[in-house]
């Protein structure tokens, strides 16, 4: 069974879902006190002042950890509600089937998808978890039900075994074996991918990272030793983007550091409003 967060009607998201995290340095078990988060065996990490706890220990990690700019253009282009279709799709593949008492979203950046699930499991607590601390600064104001943590996923999450009823990864790296452990009996991971078609029309003229048309059977193949797919559903629609928005949507993702010399030039060039594509995969799996 999933463990069920503690009532938080006046305490912080921290709080409420101390009980679901793991030390980092040894795996015991977590409360909070004051502003701190304690193990059993008294390791302590503290509350940043922006509101997340730094679960990250050890030696510096390897992942890059999207940029304070990066964040600022997908806040941008998230609250011009360009994505909002996506949001509502993850939202509902996590909340079909079981209780939802506690969602983790791996690689949170923004909180945005996230936010969009806790609205429709008005009963959960979430854990935004991001590498980057620019993010958890962001993820920290995402939700009241939410909590933000700054942990590498590729080290191992810091949360206990069969722990969540939920787990989320948009668009970010995933670690299967990881989400396998922390999900209880009947738990559910929702993973959402673009397809080749996505932002299709800005890939050439902007010098725009593309998608591999293989990329969904790669997922299948990675997940397929831990996990069963219980459903797909592709998401696709077009939005008619300013040179704005197109600024926004080339500089939170991966294409922000490529060809970015020539990008001002080139998105001037456009036409003022351009119609791009949507296309995602969502997809639903639950551990063996």
């Amino acid at each position: 069974m999933p463990v069920t967060p503690a009532r938080a009607d006046t305490d912080t998201p921290l709080a409420a879902i101390a009980r679901l995290l793991a030390c980092p340095e040894c795996g015991a078990g977590m409360t909070v006190r004051d502003r701190s988060l304690f193990c059993a065996r008294s390791h302590a990490f503290d509350l940043a002042r922006q509101g997340y706890v730094s679960l990250l220990t050890g030696a510096s990690t390897k992942m890059t950890g999207d940029t304070a700019d990066m964040l600022d253009a997908r806040a941008a282009f998230q609250r011009a509600r360009h994505f909002t279709p996506i949001a509502d799709a993850a939202a509902a593949a996590l909340t079909t089937g079981s209780p939802v008492h506690s969602i983790l979203e791996v690689g949170a950046g923004t909180g945005y998808y996230l936010a969009a699930a806790l609205d429709a499991a008005p009963g959960a607590h979430g854990i935004a978890l991001d590498v980057s601390k620019f993010a958890a600064r962001r993820a920290a104001r995402a939700h009241p039900r939410a909590a933000s943590v700054l942990a590498d996923a590729w080290r191992g999450l810091p949360v206990r075994d069969g722990a969540l009823s939920r787990v989320l990864s948009v668009f970010a790296p995933r670690n299967p074996d990881e989400v396998a452990r922390v999900l209880a009996p009947g738990g559910i991971f929702v993973v959402v991918t673009p397809t080749s078609r996505h932002l299709s029309e800005l890939i050439v003229p902007l010098g725009m990272v593309g998608v591999d048309a293989a990329k969904d059977e790669r997922l299948a193949a990675t997940l397929s030793g831990r996990f069963d797919r219980l459903a797909e559903r592709v998401v696709e629609y077009s939005m008619r983007l300013g040179h704005a928005d197109v600024t926004n949507v080339v500089g939170m993702g991966p294409s922000a550091h490529h060809a970015a010399a020539q990008r001002a030039d080139r998105i001037a060039a456009l036409p003022e409003t351009v119609e791009v594509t949507v296309s995602v995969t969502v997809s639903t799996y639950r551990p063996h």
